[in-house]
């Protein structure tokens, strides 16, 4: 196996960042730091140091001296669980029929987090959703085979994926398209001058004064936002009135702005054109194809704020059959094969999930680094940028980082050193403070968490 130094040097790399930088990161730890048999402490800590590094490299580029950066990896696999409280309870985050289902030839897992997703599943079996109660949808699966049910709800736009074992995941074509790509892509998109950025004085965080839209909702996304706002970017979160949420906004909006847009409304449209162009990053975690179809995709952007880097998150990439395909981390690792490897590594009859999100949580810190990357990027060569990043190949690549050794002979780490009590708009939370430690402009959130439309839309 390699080491966390290594792992982020192969991340560092696929920006062209400067070589010199990584003199400044270090990575005390190893694994197991979680019961796993991946190494999840590993994944976590070269994200994170990936992106506060990039972070600080742009502070660089922007006048600031270099900064020492350390993430410890218990204190970055420990955030990646994204354990937190309001008022002393741990919201309830999963629906009552959310979860894996045996089938007649397997299993399937639902994700029914959200109400449309839970009865539009719950009507492919022939149930009610008003009278219908889990042991009706454990029955009736029995009589599915998972691929049908699989298909037959990715046809209806719904979330489900069957167990799969890593050969079964290899032998499909999606399987094909995500090893031929790299973990994430920074691609130039047009033709623009550097943008100008303003000068930081020595105290300054590193992203103080860079303006990021983010339009994403579940967990990946809002990771990467909240990465950028520790580090200093003013980050508007936006939400649809009309769209449902996850109690997680509660720890995932730290540190932004939390306003409400309509993009079904021509007056709410034109806001949005207006803060884009004031913006310097534009982060989005639509369904494929759906916020382009508003008006909002890369090449739009480009044309009208020449110079933004624009970053987006997919489940299952850009490429294959699956791209159009909605999905969630839980959902991911059940498909590629994580859930099946990890219950026989553990030595038990059913499929067990990763000790944390760490699709999610990893695909949200490598966006965080790759919008600084293409910051800098853009300060150096001109141009825009969009930065791509998928579930699926983060557990490509998380896969690829070899499997660890008796990692399910260790409990998990006491989360209580990494915890501190934040005031928010939803109540009192406990929340993981932020592994990356910045030697002279820690991070941090200068915003509490707020509920959706708390702030303005505009800057």
């Amino acid at each position: 196996m390699t080491s966390s130094l290594d792992t982020l040097h192969d991340i560092w790399r696929i920006a062209g960042l400067p070589d010199d930088a990584l003199s400044f990161i270090d990575l005390p730890g190893r694994d197991p730091v979680f019961p796993s048999s991946f190494a999840v402490g590993r994944a976590a800590q070269a994200c994170i140091g990936a992106a506060a590094l990039a972070a600080c490299e742009l502070g660089f580029a922007r006048g600031a001296g270099r900064q020492r950066v350390s993430v410890d990896m218990t204190h970055a696999a420990v955030e990646c669980t994204g354990v937190f409280t309001v008022d002393g309870k741990e919201p309830e985050t999963w629906g009552r029929f959310s979860g894996l289902y045996r089938c007649a030839d397997g299993y399937v897992r639902i994700h029914a987090n959200f109400e449309h997703h839970q009865d539009g599943a719950l009507r492919l079996l022939g149930l009610d959703p008003r009278t219908a109660t889990r042991e009706d949808a454990e029955r009736a699966l029995l009589l599915w085979r998972a691929s049908d049910y699989e298909n037959a709800a990715a046809q209806r736009g719904l979330v489900v994926t069957m167990l799969r074992t890593f050969d079964e995941w290899d032998a499909t074509p999606q399987a094909q398209a995500i090893a031929a790509q790299p973990l994430m892509t920074i691609t130039r998109i047009g033709d623009a001058p550097p943008l100008a950025l303003p000068s930081l004085s020595a105290d300054a965080r590193p992203l103080d004064g860079l303006r990021v839209l983010d339009f994403t909702r579940i967990l990946a996304g809002p990771v990467g936002g909240r990465a950028l706002a520790s580090f200093g970017a003013d980050v508007m979160l936006v939400n649809g009135p009309h769209l449902p949420n996850i109690p997680a906004i509660a720890d995932m909006s730290r540190g932004k702005r939390s306003a409400l847009l309509d993009l079904r409304s021509e007056r709410d449209r034109e806001t949005l054109w207006h803060l884009i162009d004031d913006a310097h990053v534009f982060a989005q975690g639509y369904r494929p194809g759906g916020i382009a179809s508003l008006g909002f995709g890369p090449d739009a952007l480009a044309r009208r704020r020449p110079g933004i880097v624009y970053t987006s998150l997919s489940a299952y990439g850009a490429e294959g059959p699956w791209a159009e395909r909605r999905g969630f981390d839980s959902l991911v690792q059940t498909a590629m094969g994580f859930n099946a490897a990890e219950g026989e590594a553990a030595g038990e009859r059913k499929p067990r999930t990763l000790p944390m999100q760490m699709l999610d949580m990893a695909s949200g810190f490598l966006m965080a680094f790759g919008a600084a990357a293409a910051l800098c990027k853009q300060r150096r060569e001109g141009g825009s940028w969009h930065v791509q990043v998928s579930l699926a190949q983060a557990g490509h690549w998380l896969r690829g980082l070899g499997r660890v050794e008796g990692g399910f002979a260790i409990e998990k780490p006491d989360f209580a050193p990494y915890m501190q009590r934040y005031e928010s708009g939803f109540g009192a939370l406990m929340a993981v403070r932020p592994s990356a430690q910045l030697a002279r402009t820690p991070a941090g959130y200068a915003r509490n968490s707020a509920p959706p439309g708390t702030s303005a839309a505009r800057w």
